[in-house]
């Protein structure tokens, strides 16, 4: 998979790129300010983009921003973008279209070399991924109307791994859970939300965050 990469600090970039590659990703482009990654994208058209979030010259939302612009210019471009600290607004923009491809990660995940190249290639691949502390946050910013108060402590666990993308089988593991009860879980759960269930994983994942999103 080809990817181009964004990022403006010197020794991450190189980091990730080494990184990607090792795991088998091909780095057409790595730049590290927003007016390279606007050209990169509109050249290489690669299959990922890993996109820092801030970006010279600057520094605020610049990297997103010209992600968001450019698969605004090319529907369903997978972009995978990396901040430091978690922010709503970055989730309610990257879920906004409901297209999927979409990911957002903190930097710290990027420690785990297995798990962030999984986590890329997913996004390749036309699925959702979002940071655990990211859907925590969602979670939590449901004021007291929301249907989450609705949820018990256990159903709440449930939804945030759904969240993560995780299939039955790996909530099950995760919670100690049998198939029966984690399918039953998750039925309450689409039932008190009012979304309609899907077998379909990345609908299921943007259902689930969509509906997270709309109350931040």
């Amino acid at each position: 998979m080809r990817v181009v990469l964004a990022e403006d600090l010197h020794i991450l970039r190189d980091g990730l790129a080494l990184l990607l590659e090792t795991h088998g990703f091909t780095i057409v482009a790595s730049v590290a300010d927003g007016p390279s990654l606007r050209d990169a994208l509109a050249r290489h058209r690669p299959d990922v983009a890993v996109v820092d979030v801030r970006l010279p010259p600057t520094q605020t939302d610049e990297g997103l921003q010209i992600a968001l612009e450019a698969r605004g210019a090319r529907p369903g471009l997978p972009v995978l973008v990396l901040s430091a600290h978690v922010e709503q607004l970055y989730a309610r923009e990257l879920l906004a279209d409901g297209a999927g491809a979409v990911g957002y990660l903190l930097k710290d995940r990027v420690l785990n070399g297995d798990q962030f190249a999984d986590a890329v290639r997913r996004v390749a691949n036309g699925g959702t991924v979002m940071d655990p502390q990211v859907i925590a946050k969602l979670l939590n910013s449901g004021g007291p109307g929301s249907p989450l108060t609705a949820l018990t402590p256990r159903e709440r666990e449930v939804l945030e791994l759904m969240a993560q993308g995780r299939s039955n089988a790996a909530i099950g593991q995760r919670l100690f859970l049998s198939d029966s009860a984690v399918s039953k879980n998750i039925a309450a759960i689409f039932g008190k939300l009012g979304l309609s269930q899907s077998d379909d994983d990345n609908r299921r994942v943007m259902a689930v965050l969509a509906f997270l999103n709309a109350g931040t």
